[in-house]
């Protein structure tokens, strides 16, 4: 009788726990209402086609609470082998603005650059291209913006 109830009470840690992980995860990312990162764009298509894609709907996946559409089956299978590889940076934010405000700031998911193998995403609207301003000074910006990623989310 003992087993079984330190079994039902770790049970109930553990899945409070995950949902409480879940939960966190989704307040960190740019996500609109639905759970979708990217605004659906593909975030394998970056790595492997070096340019934004939008991907299908039909073809997705969700990891701990946050839903990615993918262009293929193939780039779901190699996201889904390794999600940290190819998730963006900052939680999908603009580098630029973690990195100059500790700001979190919507993105436009064509305006990217793979950066020692990471994601980085900016904003781009309005005659303002936060790419071209962290291009300036990108090994400056790109260490403030992982500490104020760090602070951020504590």
């Amino acid at each position: 009788m003992k087993k079984i109830l330190v079994f039902l009470i770790l049970s109930t840690f553990v899945i409070t726990n995950g949902s409480a992980q879940t939960d966190l995860r989704k307040k960190q990312f740019n996500l609109d209402r639905s759970a979708l990162a990217i605004e659906g764009y593909d975030p394998v298509a970056y790595f492997v086609n070096s340019k934004a894609i939008e991907g299908k709907k039909d073809i997705n996946i969700t990891i701990e609470g946050v839903k990615y559409h993918f262009s293929s089956v193939k780039n779901r299978e190699l996201f889904k082998a390794d999600p940290s590889k190819y998730e963006p940076q900052y939680g999908g934010w603009c580098a630029y603005a973690m990195g100059k405000n500790n700001e979190k700031v919507s993105v436009d998911p064509e305006t990217f650059k793979i950066l020692n193998g990471k994601l980085y995403l900016f904003y781009n609207k309005f005659f303002t291209n936060t790419l071209k301003d962290w291009n300036k000074d990108e090994t400056n910006l790109k260490t403030k913006a992982d500490q104020n990623w760090i602070k951020t989310n504590q």
